[in-house]
């Protein structure tokens, strides 16, 4: 492990996790081609989503503040907002503990990343094109069902390559809720599903961790929530006025350059 990758996967990481591109995909393609691959590496990778989490609950401390006002019982907050965040979390926890191992052994290379990637731009445009009209606008309007079915698009990124971000804020915008709503939905929904996944990893791969890989981890720690902070920033503010196409196509055309170069890639 050394610096220069360590900080490159932090940038990596905190300007994807929260895009609907899949942070997940351009690790491990990073990794591949910066030969950082492995047990440690991967423990490495998942460690540095909490610098990304920690950039979120930042942006949005005041929210995150009120999910513990116990005496609010409206909106998206107090024992509410924890509800609905319990509801999104559970069917990805349940259905990644179960798939855990195969999903780590089987699904963690390029090409699975290659094809979620391009699907997941294809459902990008699709779901621009002929989603429903917006019916509820603000975290406040969100149901307990609307949790839960958001919570169930939230599995499908447990395939690499689909995205976290894409899955939930296109699960969203598909049962009515408006776009800038999703996204920040999407924020709040990653805390919890990512903490439990991130706490799960290290915990198996913690043999693998020596006390000389600290200031690696702190240097991609730092950099990722450096970096998520100025990506959640642009991603609000553009999503306030634009539509996600330009990462449906960005999804497709990384998608069609990994297939020109699969001679190079380990398919």
């Amino acid at each position: 492990m050394n610096y220069s990758a360590a900080i490159i996967l932090g940038l990596v990481e905190g300007l994807t996790e929260f895009l609907p591109v899949s942070s997940t995909g351009h690790l491990i393609i990073a990794g591949h081609y910066l030969h950082f691959e492995g047990e440690a590496a991967g423990a490495f990778e998942i460690f540095i989503q909490l610098g990304a989490i920690l950039a979120v609950a930042w942006l949005y401390r005041e929210r995150f503040i009120k999910l513990f006002d116990f005496k609010s019982t409206d909106g998206f907050e107090g024992v509410n907002g924890l509800k609905l965040l319990f509801l999104t979390t559970l069917p990805a926890l349940v259905f990644g503990a179960v798939l855990h191992s195969f999903i780590k052994h089987h699904l963690f290379n390029v090409f699975t990343v290659t094809l979620g990637l391009g699907l997941g731009g294809i459902a990008i445009l699709l779901t621009e094109k002929f989603m429903p009209s917006s019916r509820k606008i603000g975290l406040d309007m969100l149901s307990a069902a609307d949790a839960l079915k958001i919570g169930c698009f939230q599995c499908l990124a447990l395939w690499p390559g689909v995205s976290r971000s894409a899955s939930t804020i296109l699960g969203a915008m598909g049962i009515g809720i408006d776009r800038k709503t999703a996204v920040e939905y999407s924020f709040f929904a990653a805390v919890p599903v990512l903490c439990a996944a991130s706490a799960l990893d290290l915990l198996k791969s913690r043999h693998a961790l020596r006390a000389s890989d600290i200031p690696f981890f702190a240097a991609g720690f730092a950099t990722a929530f450096v970096s998520a902070l100025l990506s959640v920033k642009w991603f609000v503010g553009r999503v306030s006025g634009k539509n996600l196409n330009a990462f449906g196509w960005y999804r497709i055309l990384l998608a069609s350059a990994l297939i020109f170069l699969g001679n190079s890639l380990t398919f």
